[in-house]
């Protein structure tokens, strides 16, 4: 298993969340623009090096490389003008946003274990 699979699985989670929660905006991994996969990619590799960090570093590590790549806050997320709603601070997600951070740093670490070495 690599990192990559770790996102994909992480990715194919979030999607399936998303969808319980009424959500069908979310593609799957195959369909994936280049730089969601990525994004998923560097979050799996900031908690393969902070396996006990909290959800909420998750959500810092998204939102700084959000942010450093030109994405601001919006009502609505859109790729193109890049905006988001969840661009604030983890306290003011709601909760079922935070919770798809806690699924993501879980299924890193139950995950880490099977890494090829």
């Amino acid at each position: 298993m690599t990192e990559e699979d770790i996102a994909r699985v992480c990715h194919e989670a979030n999607r399936a969340f998303c969808v319980a929660l009424g959500d069908l905006t979310q593609v799957p991994w195959a369909d994936a623009p280049t730089w969601q996969r990525d994004s998923a990619i560097h979050g799996v590799e900031h908690h393969i090096s902070n396996l006990d960090s909290p959800a909420s570093h998750s959500h810092e590590s998204w939102l700084k490389e959000k942010v450093d790549t030109g994405w601001v806050y919006g009502e609505v997320k859109d790729a193109v003008k890049k905006t988001h709603p969840c661009i604030v601070p983890f306290d003011q997600l709601p909760r079922e946003q935070q919770m798809k951070d806690v699924l993501f740093a879980q299924i890193v670490r139950t995950l880490v274990p099977l890494l090829d070495k």
